[in-house]
């Protein structure tokens, strides 16, 4: 019997699992009241804000939005048959461990080769789903990063043991997913399913703090500034419905006091900066603590 506390199955670039005590703080007073009927997440990653909402608070309804594929299969695969996708990281977690460290590069390369090459298949892909979450757990600092080809091209990661197959986590996702609406598709379709009070969390891929920073590029297509400037228009259009917003980016000034990006993109909306540390960097010690910025169209009481 699985009674512990849900948490992210992937480790994802910018994931929020550090931030929820300080994101509780900044939610809609409705939601804490038991008031929202729909949360709608688009850019849904790893899942960490979804979790927390879920198990603490009650709503009538819950939607997820993700562009990347692949990621969304191994939500619709979890949430269809848990079970049948522990047995295929099962299998991959006992021959990873039996390898040494030499065979176990090769062996990761090879499932990433066969990774880049396997189509997805219908809509619930285990073999697709498990191969994911297989170079999630064993690739460089758990980046997901591809190329202009769409190919996942991350590095081998180092680690001794890594915790491929977390079975008891897993199960608690998956019961969590039952009442999940689980959707492909660009963040805008968010739109369709605003229906009376509805809290709405956008996580982008963040704003780089420099610009050879490439750990942004979750899928070929990339997100730019046109690109943020396109999703504040949004925000901006769907502020006008009964909705209550609330969206996290990068902080400009960590590295240029005078870049008011988002400060003028969101003119008039309740900005916050939040002391966040930096989770994903090459260099051990630039992973220091930093300002992440949350926009929202409300106040919290």
């Amino acid at each position: 019997m699985c009674n512990g506390i849900a948490k992210p199955f992937l480790k994802w670039a910018g994931g929020k699992g550090q931030l929820i005590n300080k994101f509780q703080a900044l939610y809609p007073q409705e939601l804490l009241n038991d008031k929202i009927d729909i949360y709608v997440e688009p850019f849904v990653g790893g899942g960490a804000v979804l979790f927390d909402i879920l198990q603490r608070y009650k709503v009538k309804k819950a939607i997820i939005i993700d562009l990347n594929k692949e990621l969304i299969n191994c939500y619709r695969c979890i949430k269809a048959d848990v079970v049948e996708l522990i047995k295929y990281l099962d299998a991959m977690q006992c021959k990873f461990f039996a390898l040494s460290e030499t065979q176990r590069k090769d062996f990761f390369l090879e499932i990433r080769d066969k990774y880049n090459k396997l189509h997805l298949n219908g809509e619930f892909d285990f073999e697709k789903a498990s191969d994911f979450i297989f170079l999630n757990k064993t690739c460089f600092n758990g980046l997901y990063r591809v190329n202009s080809r769409g190919e996942f091209n991350v590095p081998f990661g180092r680690y001794k043991n890594p915790l491929i197959c977390d079975k008891e986590n897993l199960m608690l996702i998956g019961k969590l997913l039952q009442n999940v609406q689980i959707l492909f598709g660009d963040y805008s379709i968010c739109k369709e399913h605003i229906r009376g009070k509805t809290f709405i969390y956008f996580d982008p891929p963040y704003r780089p703090l420099k610009q050879n920073a490439s750990f942004v590029d979750y899928d070929k297509s990339g997100f730019n500034d046109d690109n943020q400037k396109e999703l504040a228009c949004f925000v901006k259009e769907i502020s006008q419905y009964d909705c209550y917003i609330m969206l996290s980016n990068s902080d400009p000034k960590n590295t240029n006091s005078n870049d008011d990006f988002f400060d003028k993109l969101y003119e008039g909306f309740n900005i916050n900066r939040i002391n966040a540390r930096r989770m994903i960097n090459c260099q051990a010690d630039k992973r220091g603590d930093i300002t992440e910025i949350i926009v929202r169209n409300y106040y919290s009481k």
